[in-house]
């Protein structure tokens, strides 16, 4: 007689177990097909914000630029240097808010002016008054600066995303400048067929100059790093040269090397009226800049310069002509370039010595780094440099900045907008998917 068979006891299925993110980035284990409770908004606002997207890292890099800039210029202020122990804390506030707050009123808008404005007895006898154009002279004076940034930041970011770095941007302007002042005193046209061929002649100043690299590098395969900075040292001199010689562009019978005030027909025309600075170089350069978006995005030329950037060696098995692609992407930098140099001499300027050019070329480096270099980047970061250029006068006057202090404010603000690893660092975020923004900047240089 066989036992029976003990009853099988129930078992208690153990459920499968699923990785699910957590906050901080740790995963926790949920039964599959169990319920998970949605997580808070606070919670899901964290993950995101560690996610360390491109814009939570642009915003933590402003916010960080300005904290940073705030304390350099509170504790250079002589009235928070001279401040009692207890006494520091409020001034170096003060002091900090003043910089701040001369920064906007300096290169944005003045709300003293526009109190002005509605003070008059009537707002047309105002505006004929000239308060109107004290309340838009600060946004006026940050475009007026942003012009040439734009266009000479443009020149270095069209061939960076060729794999290029273009760093001739000073000789290329100072070539532009060469023709377009030359054109607008030694030649007479028509009004406005005149102003039109000296832009041209701008254009093409710098044009030549930048296809004279590419053909080199073509040609012979050295690099445009070295020969547009030698480049650099060669335009400098052949003007200094040029302006020294009253038969070729020193004006007859001055005693400094400038060259005479270009005709009033090549001029650049104002856009607002003769009292804002704020011409139509302004428009060319944003013109420009949706130019620049167009080719690199909306043409087989562009997509075969991003394709020659991305790796020569694949383009050319691909059938692409990188040599071509070369010579076109620097050709069109230069005159960009050279496009600068003659919004400053029709725009501003309106004659042509050893210092017109300033340090336009170097700076363009900076804002088309700072501008990831896309164009649109270029145009923001172009006009924060030109709200630094415009706001500097009255950061000194009315904030007591120091003028080295307003320089180093900028040098901060690009410091961390520009260096996303860095922010990420200081604030323990996420590493970014490859591709990201940690990846845009490190392209380049035919690596």
């Amino acid at each position: 007689m066989t036992e029976p068979e003990p009853e099988a006891k129930p078992s208690r299925a153990v459920p499968e177990l699923a990785a699910e993110p957590g906050p901080g980035g740790k995963s926790r284990k949920t039964a599959v097909g169990e319920a998970t409770e949605p997580k808070s908004f606070g919670l899901s606002f964290l993950d995101a914000l560690r996610e360390g997207n491109s814009v939570t890292v642009t915003v933590l890099a402003i916010v960080t630029a300005t904290v940073v800039g705030g304390l350099l210029s509170a504790f250079t202020n002589p009235a928070v240097l001279h401040a009692s122990a207890g006494d520091i804390i409020p001034q170096a506030w003060k002091a900090a808010a003043a910089t701040y707050v001369a920064l906007f009123e300096g290169s944005i808008i003045n709300p003293h002016t526009v109190a002005g404005l509605f003070q008059q007895a009537g707002l047309p006898t105002a505006l004929h008054d000239g308060y109107f154009s004290a309340v838009f002279n600060p946004l006026s004076e940050t475009c007026v600066a942003a012009t040439p940034l734009i266009l000479a930041g443009l020149a270095v970011a069209l061939p960076y995303q060729a794999g290029m770095f273009n760093i001739g941007g000073q000789s290329q302007l100072i070539s532009g400048l060469i023709i377009a002042a030359w054109l607008g005193y030694d030649v007479n046209l028509p009004p406005f067929i005149h102003v039109v061929v000296c832009v041209i002649g701008g254009f093409a100043g710098g044009a030549v100059l930048g296809w004279l690299v590419g053909e080199i590098k073509a040609r012979t395969g050295a690099h445009e790093v070295i020969v547009t900075i030698m480049l650099n040292y060669v335009m400098q001199y052949l003007l200094a040269f040029l302006l020294s010689s009253q038969s070729m562009l020193e004006a007859p019978g001055a005693n400094n090397p400038v060259t005479p005030v270009i005709a009033a027909d090549a001029q650049l025309p104002h856009l607002f009226g003769a009292n804002l600075r704020v011409n139509v170089g302004f428009l060319i350069a944003l013109a420009c800049a949706i130019g620049v978006w167009w080719l690199m995005n909306r043409t087989t030329v562009g997509f075969e310069m991003r394709a020659v950037g991305a790796s020569p060696s694949a383009a050319r098995v691909a059938g692409m002509k990188v040599e071509r692609a070369w010579v076109l992407v620097m050709l069109i930098a230069g005159g960009l370039a050279g496009l600068a140099g003659s919004t400053i001499v029709q725009g501003t300027a309106f004659s042509l010595n050893s210092s017109t050019y300033g340090t336009y070329g170097i700076d363009a480096i900076t804002v088309a780094l700072l501008g990831r270099g896309k164009p649109a980047g270029v145009v923001w970061a172009g006009l924060l440099f030109g709200a630094l250029t415009a706001a500097s006068g009255q950061m000194q006057s009315a904030a007591n900045t120091p003028a080295q202090i307003v320089q180093v404010l900028g040098a901060v603000i690009v410091l961390f907008i520009a260096a996303p690893p860095l922010i990420r660092t200081m604030f323990r975020l996420r590493a970014t998917r490859a591709g990201g923004v940690g990846t845009t900047l490190s392209k380049g240089w035919n690596a």
